[in-house]
């Protein structure tokens, strides 16, 4: 592996449970980035949010990004929102190849219902209201990716696959 695999797309798409499986196929390093954030805060990604909000968030978000990209080739599961600054974006294109996962509003809410970790759906947590972040965060999302997988209705192993054949065909790594 030459480049990192940055996964991108919305919270509850499978980043970090596909990411886990890419690792272990391609006998990689593997990166998520919200934990590494957490790790390094030393609290929560909502305590972050809460006490600085949404902008501090972002801007440790392009620094974590920032210190993979200089470091050994990674597969990185990327926070849902690290695509909304263009220079993270800019990042993740001179330093690899970024898949964006996909899923309906419906899986998404079946995925993060019950989740107290997520932020931005706090007070919202609806299809209607996920569909319309999705809908919002769309051409940053498709702006930015080499390749687009669906995770609707599949097992990882299967995702990771489709991601690595694309990855050869395509000729990314």
């Amino acid at each position: 592996m030459r480049k990192h695999i940055f996964l991108i797309g919305f919270m509850g798409v499978g980043k970090s449970t596909v990411s886990r499986k890419l690792r272990d196929r391609m006998k990689a390093q593997e990166i998520d980035m919200d934990a590494a954030i957490v790790r390094e805060a030393g609290m929560p990604v909502s305590e972050i949010f809460e006490r600085y909000g949404e902008a501090h968030f972002r801007d440790l978000e392009t620094q974590m990004l920032q210190k993979i990209a200089d470091g050994s080739p990674a597969v990185v599961s990327c926070g849902g929102g690290c695509v909304l600054r263009p220079e993270n974006v800019a990042i993740m294109k001179e330093s690899g190849t970024i898949v964006l996962l996909t899923a309906d509003p419906a899986t998404i809410y079946y995925r993060v219902r019950n989740s107290k970790a997520r932020p931005i759906l706090n007070g919202h947590m609806n299809v209607e209201y996920i569909a319309g972040l999705m809908e919002q965060r769309r051409p940053a999302y498709e702006g930015a990716c080499d390749i687009r997988v669906s995770t609707d209705g599949k097992r990882p192993d299967r995702i990771a696959g489709e991601i690595l054949e694309r990855i050869n065909e395509d000729k990314l790594l």
